[in-house]
């Protein structure tokens, strides 16, 4: 048995995400012959025990097509008309389909603000996992209709990694118009190798991620490395594979070595830290030197003020935050102070605090490790 296949063997609560791309044909319709493969596989793989959710795409181009569009429009308000339209017509393919195979499916529609707000969190996972236990088949995407840019996911990657999080899953198979993660981008250079096996997620990885992808989808490789990133923080393992290709999600989860496996971190989060993981919209940024990264990554340390280079965002106590390093986000947490305490104890020793800012009775940490997760 190879070291993928003992790792997938057990992986029991599996989160499919399929992208409009590998749903619509190139002239925007629903291809219903791969929808019908989707669900017969993911049928099959509940018959065989195992406890699947859909995140599927596909609203706003179901919509398109109903209405004998060729272009998507760019007004948010007409998209969300067509998300209107495309996503009755999409749960009704999946709900009559999943039906002829002996499956019950329930919709679910979420937007950022499910997430954010711990207490929606929390429902949000209550929900999902009864209807897991009542072997229903979730089929999720966010809820075009009324997203505006502030709730907005954005993504289907990212909602799908945000899903498995919530849910403890076990595995996130992203389904695309592309089989996996390559050296460089295959439409430009002939030497391209697909890359199989990804340890660690660093900045290299997102150096070689191109943009957006086909003229229906909105997320390209990028979105899938964040969305990687997310999910293996949250102990899942992750499968970037093409979607057209037949009998895909089955091999995935048999160990085949298909696509770009990414390995999950062993991290076993409390339900604050997958919140914050998941949903927390950030408020603002803290941009650390690399001493300060590897101390959090590595080491499960606070976030003191020393490593604390500048500051983005205007935000307060008790806000969550990103913090970044040479570009990327490496964790998430809530701050003990406000952006303008920050701003003047950046860079300081923590026996300085006090000092500067005037009264004694302070954190010692900006965010302590207790409200921080590592990406």
């Amino acid at each position: 048995m190879t070291e993928r296949e003992a790792a997938f063997a057990g992986k029991k609560r599996v989160v499919v995400k399929i992208g409009s791309s590998s749903l619509t044909y190139a002239t925007g319709k629903l291809n219903y012959h791969r929808m019908e493969q989707l669900v017969r596989e993911i049928a099959d793989l509940a018959n065989s025990g195992r406890e699947m959710i859909l995140v599927s795409s596909a609203a706003v181009s179901a919509g398109m097509a109903s209405l004998g569009l060729s272009e998507r429009p760019k007004e948010i308000r007409r998209k969300q008309a067509l998300a209107a339209v495309g996503q009755g017509l999409l749960m009704h393919t999946y709900e009559k389909l999943f039906r002829e195979y002996g499956q019950i499916a329930g919709q679910v529609l979420l937007t950022r603000m499910d997430a954010q707000d711990r207490s929606k969190f929390m429902h949000s996972r209550n929900t999902l996992l009864t209807m897991i236990d009542m072997h229903i088949i979730p089929i999720i995407n966010e809820n075009d209709v009324v997203a505006v840019d502030e709730f907005k996911i954005g993504d289907n990657d990212t909602l799908a990694a945000m899903v498995s999080s919530i849910i403890d899953a076990d595995l996130l198979i992203l389904l695309s118009d592309v089989d996996g993660l390559y050296t460089s981008n295959p439409q430009h250079d002939k030497g391209a190798q697909i890359i199989r096996v990804v340890e660690e997620i660093d900045k290299h990885f997102y150096d070689i991620a191109g943009g957006t992808g086909s003229a229906f989808g909105t997320g390209g490789m990028y979105t899938k490395i964040k969305a990687a990133a997310m999910a293996t923080s949250a102990e899942a393992d992750m499968v970037i594979a093409s979607g057209s290709e037949d009998g895909v999600i089955r091999r995935i989860c048999a160990g085949e070595p298909v696509g770009t496996w990414f390995k999950a971190k062993e991290s076993h989060l409390h339900s604050r830290k997958r919140w914050l993981l998941s949903g927390g919209k950030a408020q603002g940024t803290l941009i650390v030197d690399e001493g300060c990264r590897n101390a959090i990554v590595y080491k499960g340390a606070s976030l003191l003020p020393v490593g604390i280079c500048r500051i983005e965002g205007d935000f307060c106590e008790g806000d969550i935050v990103a913090v970044v390093c040479e570009g990327i986000t490496i964790a998430k947490g809530i701050v003990n102070y406000d952006s303008s305490s920050i701003a003047a104890i950046k860079g300081k020793k923590t026996e300085e605090i006090s000092a500067i800012l005037g009264y004694d009775g302070l954190y010692d940490e900006v965010i302590h490790r207790d409200n921080l997760v590592a990406i």
